[in-house]
């Protein structure tokens, strides 16, 4: 059931031909289109920490716990985020992105933390 949530939330964000993308939230679509786009940047950081991060923990022998640690992270993230679709609704994509947005720049907070 999570997942057709997620597939709606994923096909309610495909861009539609014609549309306009801007971030000035006039309407429910984008500012669904703004938080999908904020959190793909918390998650490009993500991604971009964990380049420097999963080396450095290998190096001192915790890369395997490191690498534990942020499957569980995902897993709980996604957890947490999924039931925001539940709800239905124009806003729940929206409400979706900014769980995934917030969680991300924590751990992104979490990782930066473990760098020298």
């Amino acid at each position: 059931m999570i997942r057709t949530y997620l597939a709606a939330a994923f096909l309610a964000l495909l861009p539609v031909p014609g549309l306009a993308q801007s971030c000035d939230g006039y309407t429910q679509l984008e500012m669904s289109f703004c938080a999908k786009d904020r959190w793909a940047v918390a998650d490009d950081e993500l991604n971009r920490l964990w380049r420097m991060v999963k080396p450095l923990a290998d190096g001192q022998g915790h890369g395997a716990q490191l690498l534990q640690e942020q499957r569980d992270w995902l897993r709980r993230r996604d957890a947490t985020c999924e039931p925001e679709l539940s709800g239905g609704g124009s806003a729940a994509p929206m409400t979706y992105w900014f769980c995934m947005e917030e969680m991300t720049a924590a751990r992104n907070t979490a990782l930066r933390a473990r760098l020298p």
